[in-house]
C-alpha cells in the first residue's frame, strides 16, 4: 500500500484528506506542522506528500526546500495561495504540482495517481541512456550527467529534457509538451514549460536548450 504524508494543520480539510484517500487504497500519516513534517518525512518512507504552505512553526515552502535537499520524492502543494508568484515560487522549489483550495477530490486523486504512476515508472526506452554533448540522461535513475557530474532531476525536469533530446532539430511547442506529458491532469498555465526549462539551465548549467520566441523550445540535432 502506497503511503502519504499529509501536512495540514486544518482539522476539517486533514479530515476529509485522510478518509478520501483511505477509501481508496493510500496509507496515510498526518503533521499537523512543519516541524512535525520534517519529523515524520525523516523517520518513515512515504511515496508522496500532500504539502499546505500556510503551516505552524516552518511554511510550507521551506518544507519543500529542506526535503528537496535530501530527496526527490513527489510533492503536491495543496494551498489557498493562488497568485502567480507563489505558484512559480512552488514550481522553482521542484514540486510536482501546485492545487489552489478549494479543490475536487477526484481530481485530486487522478492527480496524485499521476504523480505516483510517473515516480514507479520505468521509462520504454531500448536503450536506458541517451548521449548528447557533454549529457548524458539516464532513464533508469532519473539523473542526469554533464561532464561527470551527476544531478538529480524532478520527474518532470527529466521528462522535459527526454522529450527534447528524443526530438532533435525539432520545435516542440509548449503545448506540445503539456499533452505529451502532462495529459489530462494539467489545469494551470503552459508557462508551467518555461519555469522547469529555466531549472534545467540552472541546475545543469547547459545552453543547448534553444527558446523559439512565440514557438516554443528545441534542441539542435547533434553533428
Amino acid at each position: 500500500m502506497q503511503k502519504i504524508l499529509i501536512v495540514e494543520d486544518d482539522i476539517d480539510i486533514q479530515e476529509l484528506l485522510r478518509n478520501f484517500l483511505q477509501e481508496v487504497g493510500y496509507e496515510i500519516s498526518i503533521a499537523n506542522d512543519g516541524m512535525e513534517a520534517i519529523s515524520l518525512f525523516s523517520t518513515i518512507h512515504f511515496d508522496l506528500i500532500l504539502l499546505d504552505i500556510m503551516l505552524p512553526k516552518i511554511d510550507g515552502f521551506t518544507v519543500c526546500e529542506l526535503i528537496r535537499k535530501q530527496s526527490q520524492i513527489p510533492i503536491i502543494m495543496l494551498t489557498a495561495l493562488s497568485s502567480e508568484d507563489e505558484q512559480i515560487r512552488g514550481l522553482d522549489l521542484q514540486v510536482d504540482d501546485y492545487i489552489t483550495k478549494p479543490f475536487s477530490m477526484p481530481i485530486l486523486v487522478r492527480k496524485i495517481g499521476a504523480v505516483l504512476r510517473r515516480s514507479s515508472m520505468i521509462p520504454e526506452q531500448e536503450h536506458q541512456t541517451i548521449a548528447y554533448k557533454n549529457l548524458v540522461l539516464d532513464m533508469d535513475s532519473y539523473t542526469a550527467v554533464v561532464d561527470g557530474a551527476s544531478f538529480d532531476l524532478t520527474q518532470r525536469e527529466f521528462e522535459v529534457l527526454r522529450e527534447l533530446l528524443l526530438n532533435q532539430g525539432r520545435v516542440l511547442t509548449r503545448q506540445n509538451l503539456l499533452d505529451k506529458l502532462w495529459k489530462y491532469d494539467f489545469y494551470g498555465d503552459e508557462r508551467v514549460v518555461d519555469t522547469h526549462i529555466k531549472n534545467l539551465r540552472k541546475k545543469l548549467g547547459i545552453d543547448f536548450i534553444q527558446t523559439i520566441r512565440g514557438v516554443g523550445y528545441k534542441i539542435d540535432k547533434e553533428n
